[in-house]
């Protein structure tokens, strides 16, 4: 058999995403190029591994096997590579994070001295909603996830990294009581801090986004106004795009923290990663957010 290792990393794409246009999508190829690969793979087998119905990709239950077979020989593949490296005397493996979305603002600047002080290290970073992250945390799929508010119901340790406040933003400097209040999904740490703080006010028309960005992006165009993080405002404030609005009550502060599964041993490079937050983050945060105490309005 010649199958390769690039064709069994389709393989998986396609069991995760039903797709080939999704899966050729998040590998940076095109269509026909991934139908090329999966047909060099299946023509060395007399079992079909995939069938199509419709648009959809689906996996035989040969396919399925074979998707566990892919895994397993991905996985030792990965520890041969690291392994050469160790005997390079470099630190290896991967370190895998998951952030709530506003989160993109914050966690790459506590990540890349690290990474290029660990030039062995691969890192996974996977940005998405906030019930996402709690459960690639509560699967043990990641080694630490980056959130604002603490998870019910799951035992976890953290490390807190720095202040998150949230200021009342539009267009103008002014309320403009004739707008909606445009809020993010249901589930959102945002979301729900914007909850409670219009709860016992006048009642004004809403709009829901799924995004920090689409709702900048809304109050930018004047759509309305929005309760969102001042870390992802930067740009914005200082192109005056948007103002902070003067508001009783308001800036609503909480903190991005780095959590992990207190039952969880964490390997090395994870370890090497906390080690690293508690001993620089104070410097980072100084230097990467200092700014944030400097905002006036």
């Amino acid at each position: 058999m010649n199958f390769t290792l690039h064709q069994l990393q389709i393989l998986l794409e396609v069991s995760r995403q039903d797709s080939l246009t999704k899966a050729a999508k998040e590998m940076y190829m095109t269509q026909p190029a991934i139908s090329i690969q999966l047909k060099n793979l299946q023509s060395q087998f007399e079992i079909p591994i995939t069938e199509k119905i419709g648009k959809k990709v689906y996996l035989t239950d040969f396919g399925k096997y074979m998707v566990e077979v892919a895994k397993n020989i991905l996985r030792e593949a990965d520890a041969i590579q690291y392994k050469t490296k160790e005997y390079k005397g470099l630190l290896t493996g991967k370190l895998k994070i998951s952030s709530a979305s506003t989160g993109k603002y914050v966690i790459p600047y506590f990540l890349s001295s690290f990474i290029h002080q660990y030039p062995g290290i691969d890192l996974t970073l996977d940005v998405s909603n906030k019930s996402t992250v709690i459960q690639n945390l509560k699967d043990n799929e990641i080694d630490f996830a980056l959130v604002s508010v603490l998870p019910d119901q799951l035992e976890v340790m953290e490390e807190i990294l720095v202040e998150n406040k949230l200021y009342f933003i539009g267009n103008t400097e002014k309320t403009q009581k004739d707008k909606p209040l445009i809020y993010r999904e249901e589930g959102s740490a945002t979301r729900m801090a914007m909850d409670r703080y219009f709860s016992k006010k006048a009642k004004r028309k809403s709009i829901a986004l799924t995004s920090n960005e689409a709702v900048k992006q809304a109050v930018i165009a004047g759509l309305g106004q929005s309760i969102i993080p001042l870390i992802g405002m930067k740009n914005e404030l200082a192109n005056k795009q948007v103002f902070i609005i003067p508001s009783k009550g308001l800036p609503i502060s909480t903190y991005w923290r780095l959590i992990w599964l207190k039952s969880k041993k964490l390997s090395p490079i994870a370890q090497a990663y906390l080690n690293f937050i508690k001993e620089e983050k104070e410097s980072i945060i100084t230097d990467c957010f200092g700014w944030c105490e400097e905002v006036i309005f």
